[in-house]
């Protein structure tokens, strides 16, 4: 009478009355070797449950159940046991023909375990036995083309180990180790483990198979270096025995085990000498069902006193007393009741029971089978029924605690029906110092991405994201994403920040400024082109540059609208104005310097060396083919420029993290011929005035050209200084205050001079004093 079960049905034409009614016989068989009060209880207890069903006079009227209990011994020992049973009184003859329904077998329950229960079941799969397992939580018999009659009333591996990841995700337990028994129910296990915790937050850091030759030394050293806190045994309750007593006798202390169903009840492990020193266990388990009448039915037990024949097994009973049935470890007992009623419940509906008889007198076992699919009956406040696969639809688990006294104490619950649902009671549980950590490596700090050590996701270091990147750890944990052009974010972000986007606005104070001083340039010129029109024909005007006087004004003024469009925000044409007028007119303002520096030189130098080349320089109005032949290339290339590549406004987010700089990008390469023939007419203008500057000091023009290139220069050597130096939204306004100096600098330093003469100082500005000048410049030179 050991620790397996396997219960058989057969059929046989006896009845309560004495008349012909179905009198069905039930073979159980146990393998044991250590006696387990725990399965002698399961035992008593489908007993019990037969007994309570033929008393019965709802269930299955007139209709008495019988049955035959066998204790499996061994793989080989139990074959022939089920062949006797399949055939009846008559050997089995495999070449023999065969003529009807042989076996007399309607039903089987059992067996308890996944490795005995794979091994019989194909036994009953073709002629669709049914056979019902109380203990047997293989995911493997789930599948129905390989066993198409097995059902059973245990929860199968995969929701055992649903409840342990939620436990462990619960508690935040990460590094596990996973030691379990080297057979199917143990191996299915941890295939099962494995497969759920690929998408979740846990690492299987180190799994053992465990069998009569297992190196306890060596596993409890490894799980020592490699740090694990937490350890899922997932075994029956002998191996979990030798497990924990190795565990003891090893000193291995303050960690975490986890009980799987099959031991989580154990009464002998919690009594072990040093248990408490191990640390804390905590469990799924069967809940406990308290069944009406059983303990009354032990209590009245008669129980052999002498060594014999019992359970078809040679078992010596003598130490058994009732008391410690009653107190035996009760995990799957109600499994075992449920499955007892499942039968007698298909049966009932099979033979057409009604309250008082049932109307049938004969049945097979696929009609039993196919009842049972259909189980939907109530029993001690379930619902029996079973899902397409044979498993349970109803049930739950308790999460269970090993208080100090020894006792499972039950801190939780996870259920299964309608829905999913698991709840701790953590206040309930002593943990040995404090709620146990269990990690490879501690969770990064928000803002930090995991970068994975090793082969295991658990195992990585922390590597904090850049700026202008940020970590989304609910979608992934492991890239910094790149913040939008139009975002920005510090480092260590978790999110973006939109950046403040800039420019100078019209309404700006410096904008404000700078296009009052453009209207004064303006205004100027136009002053000065009405002063000098007023006096066209004195030597000062004249001297100035006579019509070509207005023409430079003009190019200024109009040089002067490219200001204006650095105060809109950038879009392709004010990109285009804020440059080109600058350097078409601008272009103008130069070629006639430089005609006019050409001139001054070679009034006093170059017409006494070379009158012939000033005759011609005169006769084809040299100066007026120079000023057109510089607008025209500059308008050429100005144009070719702006059709190949304009300028494009361009949202600059490189200068400041938080900022976004809206700027117009003016590619250099493409431009570089147009500033290129800029830059060879201020060479020219430079060269021709450095010529002429002995020249009469009253009467020196070239000086004052000399001297507003140098500003010129100075200007935009300022400007590049600032614009590498100054990343910000004013660049805007320095870029424009450069061209508005550039204008100044020729209209202040050239033109308001002259005006100064023509207003303040009259007597500089006549024939007389001009030829005095030159007089004594020959002079002086000769």
């Amino acid at each position: 009478c050991g620790q397996h079960f396997k219960h058989f049905i057969l059929n046989k034409n006896v009845s309560r009355s004495g008349g012909s009614q179905p009198f069905l016989y039930r073979y159980l068989f146990l393998f044991s070797k250590p006696f387990y009060g725990s399965s002698y209880r399961r035992f008593q207890l489908m007993r019990f449950s037969i007994e309570e069903i033929n008393n019965s006079s709802s269930l299955l009227p007139g209709v008495t159940l019988g049955y035959n209990i066998f204790d499996h011994c061994s793989d080989t020992q139990n074959i022939p046991g089920i062949f006797n049973i399949l055939s009846g009184k008559d050997p089995i003859d495999p070449w023999a023909t065969r003529h009807g329904n042989v076996t007399k077998v309607t039903a089987v329950v059992g067996a308890f375990t996944s490795p005995v229960t794979r091994t019989v079941a194909p036994l009953f799969m073709p002629s669709h036995i049914p056979l019902i397992s109380y203990g047997a939580s293989s995911s493997i018999f789930s599948q129905k083309l390989n066993y198409p009659s097995f059902l059973r009333t245990v929860h199968p591996n995969k929701d055992v180990v649903d409840v342990i990841v939620h436990m462990l995700q619960h508690f935040q337990w990460q590094w596990v180790a996973f030691l379990h028994i080297d057979n199917d129910y143990g191996n299915d296990g941890r295939n099962v483990f494995m497969k759920m915790i690929q998408d979740k937050d846990i690492c299987l850091a180190y799994t053992k198979k465990l069998d009569e030759n297992t190196n306890y030394t060596t596993i409890f050293k490894q799980i020592q270096i490699q740090n694990i806190q937490v350890i899922i045994v997932f075994a029956t309750e002998r191996v979990a025995e030798n497990v924990i007593e190795f565990a003891i006798e090893m000193n291995v202390t303050n960690k975490t085990w986890i009980a799987v169903d099959a031991w989580s009840l154990n009464k002998k492990i919690p009594k072990l000498s040093g248990i408490r020193n191990i640390g804390t266990v905590i469990g799924v388990a069967e809940p406990d069902v308290t069944i009406p009448g059983f303990n009354k039915f032990i209590r009245a037990l008669e129980i052999e006193n002498q060594p014999g024949e019992f359970c078809n097994q040679f078992c010596n009973c003598s130490d058994l007393n009732r008391s410690e049935i009653v107190r035996a470890e009760n995990s799957f007992n109600f499994p075992v009741y449920a499955a007892v009623h499942a039968i007698a419940h298909a049966l009932h509906n099979t033979l057409q029971c009604g309250d008082k008889k049932c109307h049938k007198n004969s049945t097979s076992p696929h009609m039993v089978l196919s009842e049972l699919k259909r189980s939907n009956f109530s029993l001690l406040d379930h619902t029996i029924e079973f899902d397409r696969n044979g498993d349970p639809r109803f049930g739950t688990f308790n999460i269970i605690f090993w208080n100090s006294s020894g006792e499972a104490e039950v801190v939780g619950v996870h259920k299964f029906q309608p829905s999913s649902h698991f709840s701790v009671n953590e206040s309930k549980i002593q943990w040995h110092n404090s709620v146990p950590s269990s990690v490879c490596s501690s969770e990064c700090q928000p803002g930090f991405r995991k970068s994975l050590v090793g082969i295991h996701k658990c195992c990585f270091k922390c590597v904090i994201c850049p700026s202008s990147t940020y970590i989304n750890s609910s979608e992934d944990q492991y890239t910094c994403l790149s913040c939008d052009e139009t975002e920005w974010s510090p480092e260590a972000s978790t999110a973006c920040n939109k950046r403040v986007v800039e420019f100078v606005p019209f309404e700006d104070a410096i904008a404000v400024v700078i296009m009052v001083g453009t209207v004064c340039l303006v205004g100027l010129c136009l002053l000065t082109s009405v002063l000098f029109g007023l006096n066209f024909n004195t030597p000062v005007v004249r001297s100035a540059g006579g019509p070509m006087c207005f023409l430079v004004l003009g190019c200024l003024s109009l040089s002067s609208i490219s200001v204006f469009f650095f105060f809109v925000k950038p879009d392709v044409a004010s990109c285009i104005l804020r440059y080109f007028p600058f350097l078409l007119f601008f272009t103008v303002c130069l070629a006639c310097f430089v005609v006019r520096s050409f001139q001054i030189v070679s009034i006093f130098k170059i017409v006494t060396h070379y009158p012939s080349l000033h005759r011609l320089w005169v006769r084809y109005h040299g100066q007026w083919l120079v000023v057109l032949t510089a607008f025209i290339l500059q308008g050429t290339l100005l144009l070719i420029m702006y059709t190949s590549a304009p300028p494009q406004p361009y949202s600059n987010s490189l200068w400041h993290k938080d900022k976004t700089i809206l700027i117009c990008e003016l590619n250099l390469k493409v431009y570089s011929a147009s500033i290129a023939l800029f830059c060879f007419l201020c060479f020219l203008c430079f060269v021709f005035s450095y010529m002429g500057k002995e020249l009469p000091k009253n009467y020196n023009e070239a000086k004052a050209i000399t001297f507003c290139l140098i500003l010129l220069i100075l200007t935009w050597i300022v400007f590049a200084t600032v614009y590498i130096l100054y990343k910000g939204k004013y660049i805007h306004a320095v870029n424009a205050s450069a061209i508005l100096c550039s204008l100044y600098s020729f209209l202040t330093w050239y033109f308001l001079p002259k005006c100064f003469i023509i207003i303040f100082r009259p007597e500089k500005n006549t024939q007389e004093y001009f030829q005095g000048l030159i007089k004594t410049y020959n002079i002086t030179n000769n």
